[in-house]
C-alpha cells in the first residue's frame, strides 16, 4: 500500500484521488459528486443503502450497477421500499443487474423502514445524519491520513443499530460521511479539494 501514490495526473492532465484511477465512471464519481455535501434525503438513502453493499466489493462494481440498483428499488424512494416484501425480495435475488446478496436486500428494505421512523422523529434524513458532522480537520497528504473510521462514523454506526438498521458498521458510515460531503477527504494535492470546501463552506446545514 505504500507504493500507491496519493494522488495521479490524468491523460486530462487533472490531478485526483489515487482511488479513482483511470476508469471514466470512476473519474466522473471523483469529478462531480465524492464529498459534494448532500442534504435530500432520498440521495442519502441511496448512497448510504450503496455503501451498505459496497461491504466486501469494490466501489467501481457498485458504480457500474448503479442504474440496475436505482430500478430495482425504485429509485430509492424509501417510502417505497419500505413496502417491499417477501416476493420482491425473491425477485430482486435473481435480478442480475445489482449484488444479488439477499442479506443485504433485506437489509435495504429494513433500513427504509428505520428511514421513515427517522424522518417521523427529525423530520429529515438531513437533520438526522448531519448532526455526527465532525470538526474540520487538516486536508489529508497522503493515502495513510485517510482514516477508515473515526469517533463520529462509530457514533453513528452505534445510533443506527439501536434505531435497528442494519449493514452499517463504522467503516461504512465513515465511506457514507466522505461520499455525501459531512467530511473532505480530498487529498490536499487534489484538483478538486479546493471546490468541495468551497461547496462546503456555503452549504446550508440542516
Amino acid at each position: 500500500m505504500s507504493n500507491v501514490p496519493s494522488v495521479i495526473r490524468g491523460e486530462d492532465g487533472v490531478v485526483r484521488c489515487w482511488w479513482c484511477g483511470a476508469d471514466p465512471l470512476y473519474m466522473q464519481y471523483h469529478d462531480r459528486e465524492w464529498g459534494c455535501p448532500v442534504d435530500d434525503d432520498r440521495t442519502l438513502f441511496e448512497k448510504i443503502c450503496l455503501e451498505g453493499f459496497q461491504s466486501g466489493l469494490s466501489w467501481l462494481t457498485i458504480l457500474r450497477k448503479r442504474e440496475g440498483f436505482r430500478k430495482a428499488f425504485k429509485n430509492f424512494e424509501f417510502d417505497k421500499v419500505a413496502k417491499f416484501g417477501p416476493d420482491d425480495i425473491e425477485r430482486l435475488v435473481q435480478n442480475a443487474a445489482i449484488v444479488r446478496h439477499r442479506k443485504k436486500i433485506e437489509s435495504t428494505i429494513n433500513n427504509a423502514q428505520r428511514a421513515r421512523e427517522l424522518v417521523d422523529e427529525y423530520g429529515s434524513l438531513a437533520a438526522f445524519f448531519w448532526q455526527y458532522e465532525p470538526e474540520v480537520r487538516k486536508p489529508p497528504r497522503t493515502l495513510s491520513d485517510v482514516a477508515g473510521k473515526t469517533p463520529e462514523s462509530t457514533a453513528l454506526s452505534k445510533d443506527l443499530k439501536r434505531r435497528g438498521w442494519s449493514f452499517v458498521g463504522p467503516t461504512t458510515c465513515y465511506a457514507f460521511m466522505q461520499a455525501m460531503g459531512m467530511v473532505n477527504d480530498h487529498l490536499k494535492d487534489c484538483s478538486r479539494r479546493t471546490e468541495v470546501e468551497r461547496l462546503r463552506a456555503e452549504f446550508q446545514r440542516p
